[in-house]
């Protein structure tokens, strides 16, 4: 098991940047694949964006590619999220989530160990 913290949250504008960090301690946490997950009000946690153990591979999900990039740490323990040309439909609570495994998955229910959440909002 691992805990996840989150940080980095906050108002911004359209067109801002702002970057989250997850700080994860426990054993091990090279092993785990580390995602980011968002929901904004009365909808479901969606996929963002996730990395292997090493950090060698990444993926992204469809609303956030070519604005948003994962990267992690091992070193520090932790990973990041950093949201450029931010939108206002990027408004949600932010989830850190990590899953002891060597392959990526964007469903949700496969990963167990998570974060308590940051807000991020975004006016336009």
């Amino acid at each position: 098991q691992v805990h996840l913290v989150e940080s980095g949250g906050g108002l911004a504008q359209a067109g801002d940047s702002l970057r989250l960090a997850c700080a994860a301690s426990g054993r091990a946490v090279e092993s785990y694949v580390i995602g980011w997950f968002r929901q904004a009000p009365g909808s479901e946690r969606e996929f963002v964006a996730a990395t292997t153990g090493s950090g060698s591979s990444t993926y992204y999900g469809d609303s956030v590619k070519g604005r948003f990039t994962i990267s992690r740490d091992n070193a520090q323990n932790r990973a990041y999220l950093q949201m450029n040309t931010l939108k206002p439909e990027d408004t949600g609570v932010y989830y850190c989530a990590a899953r002891r495994s060597r392959t990526v998955t964007t469903t949700t229910a496969l990963y167990d160990n998570w974060g308590q959440g940051t807000q991020v909002t975004v006016s336009s």
